[in-house]
């Protein structure tokens, strides 16, 4: 089976649209919402990638069931995270779902010129870090999405996404908030930045 990212590759492809293009982005704007969206699929897809560890400056998915689920306000079960610090227990990331894609996609370019090449392949990785995206209002976009995961609370297989994949993985509407819609999740970090 194949994942939801290669179908929307596959459909990109047929119109002979360039994944990362101004018309890739315009055309995953305008389809996304009809594509079948399962978090099932892309945690099962045979043509998945799945992380032996977390590596920072990469995109990952996976299911999440956060230690102190019954105090937070909300949380989403299904984060699109890009470490950006390893702990023995854990990590820090950027949970990409908390804010638009309109907004996911304004910090993806920006995290663009932290790449360490751009052959956009497996050894493409973000340079980022903390006090990097900190140090400056050029990341803002960051703050509403800096989330800490524990490995032990990961509830899935951790599947990495492709570098050639990032932008069609940040239009895809796999978040799955408990607490709130997406939308009141959004809207609130709208106001964090």
């Amino acid at each position: 089976m194949a994942s939801l990212i290669e179908k929307v590759r596959d459909n990109l492809a047929k119109e002979n649209i360039n994944v990362r293009s101004k018309k890739a982005r315009d055309w995953l704007r305008r389809n996304v919402r009809t594509l079948q969206t399962s978090r099932r699929n892309i945690l099962s897809a045979t043509d998945n990638v799945f992380a032996k560890r977390i590596i920072v400056g990469k995109m990952y998915f996976y299911s999440y069931d956060p230690k102190l689920k019954d105090v937070l306000p909300y949380y989403d079960r299904f984060p699109l995270v890009i470490p950006i610090e390893n702990y023995s227990d854990g990590f820090l990331g950027l949970n990409l779902h908390y804010i638009s894609s309109k907004h996911r996609l304004a910090l993806l370019n920006k995290l663009y010129d932290l790449l360490n090449n751009k052959n956009f392949d497996e050894t493409t990785k973000m340079r980022v870090s903390y006090n990097i995206l900190s140090s400056t209002r050029r990341y803002r976009e960051f703050a509403p999405c800096l989330k800490r995961y524990l490995y032990s609370h990961l509830d899935s297989k951790v599947v990495e996404v492709a570098p050639d994949d990032w932008e069609i993985a940040i239009f895809l509407p796999t978040e799955q908030f408990i607490g709130a819609s997406a939308t009141q999740v959004q809207r609130q970090s709208l106001r964090q930045f």
